[in-house]
């Protein structure tokens, strides 16, 4: 795994055998933390569920973007120097929360909405969802501050003392891979015809369910002191 993820992001597969353990150590971990239910997986669903395959994407494209923005940062050593300051981590945590309640709140209401009949997906209001959807999945990463911590966390594990040349490039260029595998699966698999259909059938436990996540985590940042 840590091979191929390695040639793929740019290493020859020679190269990939001088990096071993640590960034296998690197992937594992964010194969983890990004797989593992969670905010970002959980409105993946609901999305493919509701709005259909391509909207989903697009959410997920923009949860790798808010991923890869944290990861650069980490990588150039930016956000260490970000986690020095409590201010602006507090700032960071504000903003994230305040944005988790507000998806709380928008998914609740969909929640309380009658139920209709399910029209299925490409009905002509998928277009205008694109960028708000994308926009949604960066900013639910960028607005999470523990996002900082888990990327510093699996550029400790790849950088080791000595790692060779384009350590940070494989690491980078592997867990793009695997986030677009991860995310991207999640938004094929849950727009097939039967959860589509599933979510006709269960659309306001659903759609609660995910409002009731997006506002435990949303307060949780507002009031967590770390």
């Amino acid at each position: 795994m840590a091979e191929t993820l390695a040639w793929v992001s740019g290493y020859a597969p020679e190269d990939a055998s001088m990096i071993g353990s640590p960034v296998a150590l690197a992937f594992g971990m964010y194969f983890l933390a990004a797989a593992s239910p969670g905010l970002s997986n959980m409105a993946i669903m609901a999305a493919a569920m509701r709005d259909g395959r391509t909207p989903a994407l697009i959410l997920a494209g923009g949860v790798m973007t808010g991923s890869l923005f944290w990861a650069l940062l980490a990588a150039t050593g930016i956000s260490t120097l970000l986690a020095t300051y409590a201010r602006a981590l507090l700032v960071i945590k504000v903003i994230g929360g305040i944005y988790l309640l507000y998806l709380a709140l928008r998914a609740g209401r969909s929640a309380m909405q009658p139920t209709v009949a399910f029209t299925g997906v490409d009905d002509g209001r998928a277009p205008p969802r694109y960028l708000p959807l994308y926009r949604q999945g960066v900013l639910m990463h960028i607005g999470n501050p523990k996002a900082i911590m888990s990327w510093m966390a699996i550029m400790s594990l790849g950088l080791r003392e000595n790692a060779p040349n384009g350590t940070v490039a494989a690491i980078l260029g592997g867990c793009a891979l695997l986030g677009v595998i991860i995310f991207g699966g999640y938004a094929i698999l849950f727009s097939t015809a039967r959860m589509i259909a599933c979510y006709a059938r269960l659309r306001r436990w659903i759609q609660g369910l995910v409002s009731a996540l997006f506002a435990v985590a949303g307060l949780k940042l507002l009031v967590s002191p770390d």
